[in-house]
């Protein structure tokens, strides 16, 4: 039986995703905040710690649908990053802004907090492929490069930011932004639930909306918790040959 206790939150989703999902329930930021140890975690969330955990301990066994990224090569990871996440946003975000700023055309009158969402929406898709191009460009690169360096038994290569911890201390900050604004969000849309008046075209861009924010989540998730720390760990090791 693992000691949550001493286990900080983003290890819990590491070592299954599905533990996500409990603590979305509570309120736990696991992805934004993932350093914190889960008695921390829970406390900020005004969250039962034993029924969190408790909900952890009982919840279903791994399926095959729950993929271990933690055993993944950092390549690999870094290759799945790119492929689903990167392209989702830079697909998915501009067809729900389309829908979106429609929506605001239709029932911002009778829904006023529409435009706020609107705005916020439209800053996030502005500011993320910003981060994106820093990823794909800049932090990426040099991690395929570590990568290869390490396969190959070949010295490190030289990286003008000096060292991986300088652009993920910057990913990180901004990823803390976009958590703080999808926070936003949701409490503008009460949890994206739609008014009794909404059309399906409103129905349906709440439930892009969130589904836009959960795999955001396992974005910043899997490169929080999961790439960085490994990514700075390797580095080092690196630095450490002769």
């Amino acid at each position: 039986m693992k000691d949550y206790k001493r286990m900080t939150v983003g290890e819990i989703v590491a070592d299954n995703f599905n533990n996500a999902g409990i603590f979305d329930k509570y309120g736990i930021d696991f992805c934004c905040h993932g350093s914190a140890l889960l008695p921390e975690a829970s406390k900020t969330a005004g969250a039962d710690m034993e029924k969190v955990i408790e909900e952890i301990e009982h919840l279903a066994p791994t399926t095959s649908e729950n993929i271990d990224f933690k055993s993944w090569p950092l390549d690999l990871l870094v290759d799945y990053i790119l492929k689903i996440h990167h392209r989702n946003i830079r697909t998915q975000g501009p067809e729900i802004e389309e829908l979106l700023d429609k929506i605001c055309r239709v029932h911002g009158e009778k829904h006023p907090s529409l435009y706020n969402v609107q705005a916020l929406f439209h800053d996030s898709l502005s500011d993320l492929n910003a981060h994106l191009d820093k990823e794909e460009l800049v932090l990426f690169p040099y991690i395929y490069e570590m990568v290869k360096a390490k396969l190959e038994n070949t010295p490190l290569p030289e990286f003008h930011c000096g060292s991986i911890e300088a652009p993920i201390s910057v990913m990180m900050a901004e990823h803390d932004i976009e958590g703080e604004r999808y926070r936003h969000i949701e409490h503008l849309t009460n949890g994206y639930t739609a008014p009794e008046d909404a059309c399906n075209s409103y129905r349906l861009v709440l439930q892009q909306l969130k589904a836009f924010e959960e795999a955001l989540h396992q974005h910043i998730h899997l490169e929080n918790n999961i790439v960085f720390p490994r990514s700075i760990k390797m580095e080092a090791k690196l630095r450490e040959q002769p």
